[in-house]
């Protein structure tokens, strides 16, 4: 019965591959073999669209990148993680950072919209915060342009912690024990938003992925992946062209696309890039969430309304089809209506492939990075 699935898979690869420079891959031990080197020049070319202009290979993080003005020190780190875990940054005193990005659960929620104050619902599903450090923009709109700018969104966001900026940084100005720990962070004990902003950002980025079991096989470790696993990394590289937007060692390109996900005209629409941007072009437009841990970082979208991450390849699979109830059509509104981009389309993959694309997206995840909530300063 296993050499029959082996041999399955085989089939399935022989219609998957195609002829390229480098030579014709016709079976999964040579895709095994060549995939394992961890060196691109060698891999099978991937099928990229004729828009994409700044490519990067999937392999492995590079080196968390610290900004000039805001460089890495453990004392500046260890101060974020106590305001990352402080409640009374929240006008209730009940919400930290942490209440919605959960270490228990890959810096996340795992529900469809994090609750907030007065146990109100987010518009949106809260992202992963694990390799922020490699995100251009945060958010899923992308207001942010740093992760010192974005420390501050929830705070005064009504919805989440709902606290005014100045009186969220008197209150921690009020704890004796903080102001010891500033002085060690920034060489002086002055409390203020730009070092409350500086030190969350800090920790934040230490919060990096572990060597996952797709870093290890391409550190020249081939057994380390199955043969279904190996087909899908292929699949994933090449005809479930996920590598188009799904790029990098961060396997996100940073980018904006419209993937279907408006749900325009109902309760849940919601035009992303462009409530920033104001650019008709931006409608529909979210950022490329990186896969890294993505096998447990669901619900998936936005929204948060894909259960599954079968849920996620299905859709895809489909080309990401854009659903308009036809009242919609000539309406006055109708000028919003977004397209979906020209990079997704349907892509046929059979029920095999796409639990192979499934399987290896799981090889994403790494490591257990748990954290024991500090001990707060009095």
């Amino acid at each position: 019965m296993q050499k029959l699935s082996i041999l399955c898979l085989a089939l399935l690869l022989l219609n998957s591959c195609k002829e390229t420079e480098k030579g014709e891959y016709t079976a999964i031990a040579q895709l095994r073999k060549v995939y394992a080197t961890g060196d691109p020049e060698t891999w099978p070319a991937p099928h990229l669209d004729s828009s994409i202009t700044d490519f990067k290979e999937i392999g492995h993080l590079e080196e968390v990148p610290f900004p000039e003005d805001n460089p890495y020190s453990k004392e500046k780190a260890d101060l974020g993680k106590k305001l990352f875990f402080d409640p009374r940054l929240s006008v209730s005193g009940q919400i930290a950072c942490a209440s919605c990005h959960n270490s228990e659960l890959g810096w996340t929620d795992n529900i469809t919209r994090s609750f907030g104050h007065d146990r109100q619902n987010g518009k949106r599903n809260a992202m992963t915060i694990m390799n922020a450090a490699f995100a251009h923009e945060l958010f899923w709109d992308g207001r942010a342009s740093s992760l010192e700018e974005q420390a501050r969104f929830p705070i005064a966001d009504p919805v989440e912690m709902n606290e005014q900026l100045n009186l969220a940084v008197d209150k921690i100005a009020e704890v004796a024990g903080y102001k010891p720990l500033f002085k060690e962070a920034f060489g002086k004990d002055t409390i203020s938003l730009e070092f409350i902003q500086k030190a969350i950002a800090t920790f934040e980025r230490t919060l990096i992925s572990r060597t996952s079991k797709f870093d290890r096989f391409i550190d020249g470790r081939p057994d380390q992946f199955t043969d279904e696993e190996v087909l899908g990394l292929h699949l994933f590289r090449t005809k479930a062209r996920c590598i188009n937007c799904h790029n990098s060692g961060y396997f996100s390109d940073n980018q904006y696309h419209n993937d279907g996900q408006v749900l325009f005209g109902t309760k849940d629409e919601d035009f992303g890039r462009f409530a920033v941007t104001g650019d008709l072009a931006d409608i529909g437009k979210f950022r490329t969430p990186s896969l890294r841990e993505v096998g447990r970082t669901g619900p998936w979208m936005h929204h948060g309304h894909f259960p599954s991450l079968r849920d996620v390849v299905e859709f895809y699979n489909l080309g990401n089809p854009q659903v308009v109830q036809k009242r919609y059509l000539g309406a006055p509104r109708d000028s919003l209506i977004p397209k979906v981009s020209p990079i997704l389309q349907k892509l046929n993959l059979t029920r095999e492939e796409m639990h192979a694309l499934e399987a290896f997206l799981h090889t994403l995840t790494s490591g257990d990075l748990r954290t024991r909530a500090p001990k707060l300063p009095e």
